[in-house]
């Protein structure tokens, strides 16, 4: 069990697998105003960075499940570089159906809702391991500008235009659900680029370095066409950004 190869090539330097970078992952803690020893589930948690930073920085307790044996080695690996490894742990497992040993302050799944099959079921799954009054943190794309064809939506790794919701909707959909948005800290477009044009100074530097590797070609077709794509249509068209709920 574990992300295909191409996606621990493509990300291998990101410490933050969103486009966020460190100033809005710092913002969104501050702006959580979590007492120190809040317990924290982070699902799939990549490489562990928002849990060590704010265990770092707001002495929060936590554990972080992924599927990923690269990302959860480069997130102990920080722990220890943060001296955070006494108030942290990994877990390696699939995070759909984890549920927490007791109740945490904080349930989060930032950028990976198909966990559980879409938002109103990642919900679900963090509602089973927060304690009543608790915050959830669900970090989900949005449509910046509505797709005018099919290719747009491709181009943005959706299938269909309703696989996400502007903005308005997006915040909508939480209520629906039966939860008040308390806070929000969104993308933006230079966010968006330190995320994507990472990616391919990633793969060029693999590239060159593994030439007879099975992964070389395709790895080469999609650092052709990336940098124009991310210009041409997810720069423009999609947004993203982490909602902070609290159930009503």
């Amino acid at each position: 069990m574990d992300l295909p190869r191409s996606f621990t090539i493509r990300e291998s330097g990101h410490r933050i697998h969103n486009p966020f970078d460190s100033g809005k992952l710092a913002t969104l803690g501050e702006a959580l105003r979590l007492p120190p020893g809040a317990r924290l589930l982070d699902l799939a948690c990549g490489s562990g960075e928002m849990l060590c930073t704010w265990a770092r920085d707001h002495r929060v307790i936590g554990t972080g499940v992924d599927i990923s044996t690269v990302f959860l080695g480069q997130a102990e690996a920080r722990a220890g570089e943060l001296g955070v490894a006494d108030r942290v742990e990994f877990v390696h497992g699939d995070a759909s159906g984890y549920v927490a040993d007791a109740p945490v302050d904080v349930a989060a799944c930032v950028g990976a809702t198909w966990i559980g099959d879409g938002v109103p079921g990642t919900v679900a799954l963090l509602r089973r391991s927060l304690r009543p009054g608790g915050m959830m943190l669900v970090g989900e794309p949005y449509w910046r500008r509505e797709p005018t064809d099919q290719a747009t939506v491709e181009a943005c790794h959706a299938t269909s235009r309703d696989d996400f919701l502007p903005l308005p909707e997006t915040v909508e959909r939480f209520a629906a659900l039966g939860a008040d948005v308390v806070e929000m800290v969104l993308a933006d477009q230079d966010s968006w680029d330190r995320y994507v044009a990472a990616q391919w100074l990633n793969l060029r530097r693999w590239l060159d370095q593994n030439p007879d590797d099975e992964l070389h070609a395709e790895l080469r077709a999609e650092l052709d066409t990336a940098p124009a794509r991310h210009v041409r249509y997810q720069r423009e068209y999609l947004g993203w950004g982490v909602f902070v709920l609290i159930d009503r």
